[in-house]
């Protein structure tokens, strides 16, 4: 439970934070809004996508070039 709770209060956070930017930024209100409530939610996309990425490149590592072997024809 107390994970969930500081999971919504960092969102919460992150929200403010992003509106306080944004309006900084644009001197617009409702652009802030629009901006601070849209960024969090495409930071959840990038994120898992980024989490994706990570975790395929740990269960499917590249071989370096030198351990690679040589196809002949």
């Amino acid at each position: 439970m107390r994970l969930a709770i500081k999971s919504c209060s960092y969102g919460i956070a992150h929200m403010l934070a992003a509106i306080g930017v944004a309006y900084v930024i644009t001197g617009n209100l409702l652009i802030a809004l629009g901006i601070g409530l849209i960024e969090p939610l495409v930071q959840v996309v990038v994120f898992a996508l980024h989490e994706y990425v990570w975790e395929r490149r740990r269960t499917h590592p590249r071989t370096p070039r030198s351990v690679r072997t040589i196809r002949t024809a």
